[in-house]
């Protein structure tokens, strides 16, 4: 979180007023460490905060702000409402809890971008927004299918984590790439892709959309009967057998296309399971094993009965 009380600059907010970065709109410094803190005089108002649309810093590593960053916590329980970098999107607008709100800016040693930050801070009555509304629970005390209805919202394993752990996602998300000894998991290794020459495009196209592997989208709960845990992301794509027989080569009155050759690929993903005896849920990357058909053909119906 925001905790560096030696640069911090408190800044007495009673109307409305900006913090940027140094030397924005243009390049910023290396080795920089900022802290602001704004206060409202008024203990019954909120800081409205509104990113500058020119917002560029080094962009992330795997997704994730390491380098150079500006991050907004709620002072009043340390809550990281945010950390952001990059250039692709500008942040959305923040709204703290109470009458203080606290931004800090880091950069490292390396590759300082352009044009920084700018942020807007306002004062807002709070009748004039509606505050989010927390839930009553916290995410590991909700059901289980509660919870993964709730997962399934998310669109990055950042925001993910933010919402798991709202006071250490980022411990969190480092301690969950933090290399192990293990360092290639069974999601690394690939199986050898064949070409195929097209000899004639009309055939090929007909193949195509006749019995071959497709991509499908799976629950890994539902395909792994795992009720007991919540994979992120909830679904992926894997081959399966898809598509009619209508040139079916058989002698029968009905085809179907089922697999001839079935492989299975290991996946890693997020896994989210309730710890025993404890509250909190535990966070790890694993594989999963998923089936997938590499082959498949046209047979008779009757032959795959029983």
């Amino acid at each position: 979180g925001v905790q560096d009380p030696h640069h911090e600059k408190i800044i007495t907010v009673t109307t409305n007023g900006s913090i940027h970065s140094p030397k924005f709109p243009h390049t910023y410094p290396r080795n920089t460490v900022l802290v602001w803190r704004l206060v409202a005089l008024d203990e019954n108002v909120w800081i409205q905060l509104t990113f500058d649309e020119r917002f560029g810093l080094e962009d992330p590593e795997d997704d994730i702000c390491k380098y150079d960053f500006v991050e907004v916590e709620e002072p009043s329980d340390g809550t990281v409402l945010g950390r952001w970098c990059g250039s692709s999107t500008v942040p959305s607008r923040q709204i703290s809890k109470g009458n203080q709100i606290r931004i800090r800016f880091v950069s490292d040693e390396y590759f300082p971008s352009e044009p920084g930050f700018c942020i807007h801070y306002t004062v807002l009555m709070p009748h004039h927004t509606e505050a989010p509304s927390p839930s009553l629970l916290p995410p590991s005390a909700l059901p289980l299918d509660v919870l993964n209805n709730a997962v399934a919202g998310f669109s990055t394993v950042e925001d993910l984590i933010r919402y798991l752990e709202p006071e250490r996602w980022q411990l969190d998300l480092e301690d969950l790439y933090r290399p192990t000894w293990q360092l290639l998991g069974k999601a690394y290794i690939h199986g050898r892709k064949s070409r195929v020459v097209d000899l004639n495009l009309l055939k090929e196209e007909a193949r195509l959309y006749s019995c071959t592997p497709r991509n499908f989208s799976v629950s890994l709960r539902e395909e792994l009967k795992r009720t007991d845990t919540i994979f992120w992301p909830l679904c992926l794509l894997v081959k399966r057998c898809g598509g009619n027989c209508a040139c079916c080569q058989q002698s029968c009155n009905e085809c179907q296309c089922v697999p001839t050759k079935v492989t299975k690929k290991y996946h890693e993903v997020l896994q989210l399971k309730p710890r025993i005896g404890v509250r909190g849920l535990h966070k790890s990357l694993t594989d999963v094993p998923l089936e997938h058909h590499e082959e498949c053909d046209c047979v008779c119906k009757r032959n795959t009965e029983g």
